[in-house]
């Protein structure tokens, strides 16, 4: 079995009087692809949040590499090679394409960081086309694009991902999907937060459902995926 990179145990998350995440645990081996599902409002977003240090922690733990980060700011656990795209995409609107993928360097210190570029280049080519066009000019799709090549510039060992498709037409989501597994194929490990749940379970290794902050289902992801209640719940069936 590979060993676990991720690991969140009795995690909870609460805003003022409210528990968002009630006590979850899951975690995430070299090599998988895993899917956190689940309707909007599940807490699945919050628990991305808790992970990477924007959002504080009420109780539990978070352990990368065996060892505890809850508390760690996005800063560090960046240098340590947990990387997250948010929701929303999150990109630099005046700088250029070019320039966002150097932000997305700003904690290496190697000389391989040009060579990097052209790596994203080669998975992204529309990127490549518009290298010098400002990211806020880009259409939803080709942004999402540039937040994830920004991510893959930090070299992730984990990379999350937090709804990639959301917003996004469907001929675009086909094309971040295909990105998304080109991505895993290639060596990355990553946690997928989508609540497309029939295209990230078709992705993954394995998948948890969330619901009303708690962990309700979890399993291999073609076992949930023919799993009646996931199908009814998330599938429309």
């Amino acid at each position: 079995m590979s060993a676990t990179m991720l690991k969140v145990s009795g995690l909870k998350v609460a805003y003022g009087g409210i528990q968002a995440v009630k006590g979850v645990d899951f975690e995430v081996r070299e090599g998988e692809l895993v899917s956190l599902i689940g309707a909007n409002g599940a807490g699945k977003t919050t628990t991305l949040k808790a992970i990477t240090g924007t959002q504080p922690v009420a109780a539990g733990d978070i352990e990368f590499f065996g060892r505890s980060i809850k508390g760690q700011g996005p800063w560090d656990l960046v240098k340590q090679g947990l990387v997250m795209v948010p929701e929303g995409r999150g990109t630099f609107t005046r700088m250029s394409i070019t320039e966002n993928l150097l932000m997305g360097a700003f904690v290496r210190r190697d000389r391989e960081i040009d060579a990097d570029i052209e790596r994203v280049f080669g998975i992204f080519p529309r990127l490549q086309e518009r290298r010098n066009q400002l990211a806020g000019t880009m259409s939803g799709g080709e942004q999402q694009m540039l937040a994830m090549g920004r991510a893959l510039m930090a070299r992730p060992k984990v990379l999350l991902l937090d709804e990639p498709s959301m917003g996004l037409s469907p001929l675009m989501v086909d094309k971040i999907f295909e990105v998304v597994a080109d991505i895993h194929q290639r060596g990355t490990t990553i946690l997928l937060v989508e609540q497309n749940a029939s295209r990230a379970l078709e992705l993954a290794n394995r998948g948890y459902v969330m619901d009303s902050g708690e962990i309700t289902m979890s399993g291999e992801a073609k076992a949930l995926l023919a799993d009646p209640k996931v199908r009814a719940a998330y599938l429309g069936e």
